[in-house]
């Protein structure tokens, strides 16, 4: 079949990979509908991100059509329309019956790998290197799902493809750091990020009872797509100083809630984002946090910091003395989605959750290197780049 392969730094290519079969008896084969580019696939392509081996599948957002079934399987049938998932996890340990989907003990084969890393390994991903699992991705014509009943989502006929496809990851993502970071009624939040996911955020705390929501970003389509389609408040970082905004939007007090969806390449502007940029470059540190810092600076005393953002390694400069002295809450997490998109359809399905202006460019997956181009250096007003196999 065909797919999008990584074949080393800021390298893809399409090319022919083996056809999926069935392995486990919980396992479906999916015929790809659409796959959805996403913001942490970027730190793929620029190698922060650890256990990548050339041919490798990537890709983890997406929807698609049951086309075998594995004998254990007992929620889908062939024919069936699925939103998958991004993370893999088992639904019976621990962790999972605890709702913690993305820990699970079971859905990474390679756990040693985030053992090391990181002193327990996540659970697994869809075309996200060997350290979650080294899983093939979405981005093919047809992918395995493992422990289907757990994580493939059957699709409500009313809900398009191009609405549904976000409920895969962006979606649950964004819900995840409003509801796991406690937004309320009456709180004022906000998020750093117009990207899918930040959009996806925002709209998550409106729709939780949040007074006022903003979102900070300087690309003026994704400003506008917030204004728009999500209805919160935008803030343009390089045409205003965010502290100030803040500030004087929230009496000044700052943000009840504050809800970093930038990740490990995070833009700014001043010395602090120069300083993350070259050590980042110089491989002094892995990650750029300069997002998760600002949070952390702009979070009212007591309130809580949420990070969404995919990071990988370590950082310097971490404002661990304001988190304590202003009495903050730092929560963080891969994507517990099993837990958020049975909600997330049926919001979609009553049109309170709309998704599809997100997909600025659709295309064939013969053209997924061009997507990712115009993805990663944000040309042409791209904010998602659908791949339809």
């Amino acid at each position: 079949m065909k797919a999008l392969m990584w074949e080393g730094v800021n390298k893809l290519a399409v090319g022919e990979v083996p056809d999926p079969r069935i392995l486990n008896d919980q396992d479906v084969i999916v015929r790809v509908l659409r796959t959805v580019t996403c913001g942490s696939d970027l730190h793929l392509l620029s190698g922060y991100m650890p256990t990548m081996q050339a041919g490798d599948v990537i890709g983890h957002e997406f929807l698609g059509e049951v086309v075998e079934v594995g004998p254990g399987v007992r929620t889908h049938h062939v024919g069936d329309r699925v939103v998958v998932c991004s993370f893999v996890s088992c639904g019976r340990c621990w962790y999972c019956a605890h709702g913690l989907y993305a820990a699970c003990d079971n859905g990474n084969t390679n756990p040693v790998i985030g053992e090391t890393l990181w002193g327990f390994a996540p659970g697994g991903c869809f075309g996200y290197s060997h350290a979650m699992g080294g899983n093939a991705g979405s981005h093919a014509e047809y992918v395995r799902v493992p422990f289907a009943d757990v994580g493939a989502f059957r699709v409500p006929d009313g809900v398009s493809d191009e609405r549904a496809v976000f409920a895969s990851d962006a979606a649950p993502t964004g819900w995840m750091g409003a509801e796991d970071g406690g937004v309320s009624p009456g709180d004022v939040v906000a998020v750093w990020g117009a990207g899918g996911v930040g959009q996806m955020a925002a709209r998550a705390a409106m729709l939780l009872g949040a007074e006022r929501v903003l979102v900070i970003d300087r690309l003026p389509e994704r400003l506008e797509q917030v204004t728009r389609h999500i209805g919160a408040d935008v803030l343009d970082y390089s045409r205003v100083d965010v502290g100030e905004a803040l500030l004087e939007a929230t009496g000044g007090r700052g943000p009840d809630v504050c809800i970093e969806a930038v990740g490990m390449e995070a833009h700014s502007t001043g010395p602090a984002y120069a300083y993350d940029k070259a050590k980042q470059w110089l491989r002094l540190q892995s990650d750029r946090p300069t997002a998760v810092r600002e949070a952390v600076y702009h979070a009212r005393k007591g309130g809580t910091v949420f990070v969404l953002g995919v990071f990988a390694g370590v950082v310097d400069t971490f404002p661990l003395g304001a988190i304590v002295n202003k009495g903050l809450t730092v929560k963080g997490s891969q994507m517990h989605g099993q837990r958020f998109i049975p909600r997330l359809l049926e919001l979609m399905e009553r049109g309170e959750l709309v998704t599809e202006h997100l997909a600025t460019h659709v295309m064939s997956l013969d053209d997924g290197p061009k997507g990712y181009e115009l993805f990663k250096k944000k040309q042409d007003g791209c904010v998602r780049s659908v791949f339809v196999p």
